[in-house]
């Protein structure tokens, strides 16, 4: 049984396509990392999953999944952390889907808020607005939320970006619990080392698909030159795929 199942899926922006065609099926409790150069198309992937982005051609069955199933992780750089509220805050919004906008916090929902906030390493850290935060403690706190949303579909964009080395241990240590739980994990991902040691199955995309299935028979060589090849000459009146060191050094 598919967790989701893609029939030849075309995603992109203003009528302009930045995933082609993108045909094949995510099993239940699959561990999945989405790989490619920069401009691939990997964020417009998930957000096309997640609900975000209407597939411009084709669809994205979610096997009988609803938006309460699925938790999101976005970008940091996508968060918008001027905006003046705690930590506790923050992460309460991961049950809005739960109890409504206005659905209030009780004893058992403030227990659980206060549960994710120590899952993540940060007690005592509920009050603290998350400007003041460093860039691994705001994804602890994006981590988190995710927690608290329960979900059966877990979707993570570049989750471990620009974060120190313990953050990066004990947030991988996350996703791995997430998956030995049956849960469904996707993740957009640079570094390449960690996807061969730590998931299972990979897609590596270039606009389009290149290669797809167990990731120690697509993360070759071969597939990732074609994936730089094949960004960059996808549609001549896109712009360049961007030079990424860590995709180039594998």
């Amino acid at each position: 049984m598919a967790a989701l199942h893609f029939h030849n899926v075309t995603l992109g922006y203003d009528r302009h396509p930045a995933v082609h065609h993108l045909g094949g099926k995510i099993a239940l409790g699959a561990l999945v990392a989405v790989i490619g150069p920069n401009g691939a198309g990997k964020s417009t992937l998930l957000r096309g999953i997640v609900g975000i982005l209407r597939p411009l051609d084709g669809s994205i069955h979610l096997g009988g999944l609803d938006s309460k199933d699925i938790a999101y992780l976005p970008q940091s750089a996508e968060i918008d952390r001027s905006f003046p509220i705690s930590v506790f805050d923050f992460v309460s919004t991961g049950l809005w889907r739960a109890a409504g906008l206005f659905g209030g916090i009780g004893k058992a929902a403030r227990d659980k808020i206060l549960r994710a906030i120590g899952s993540v390493g940060l007690n005592g850290f509920e009050n603290r607005p998350i400007g003041t935060l460093s860039g691994g403690q705001m994804q602890r706190v994006l981590f988190a939320r995710v927690l608290l949303q329960d979900a059966s579909l877990i979707v993570l964009d570049e989750p471990f970006n620009a974060i120190d080395s313990k953050t990066t241990a004990d947030l991988l240590a996350l996703v791995k619990h997430w998956h030995a739980e049956g849960r469904t994990v996707l993740a957009a991902l640079h570094d390449l080392e960690m996807v061969r040691n730590h998931f299972s199955e990979t897609l590596v995309l270039a606009r389009g698909p290149v290669a797809w299935g167990p990731t120690a028979e697509v993360l070759t060589p071969e597939n990732l030159l074609v994936a730089m090849r094949m960004c960059e000459a996808f549609d001549d009146s896109a712009a360049a795929c961007g030079e990424d060191e860590r995709f180039q050094a594998a």
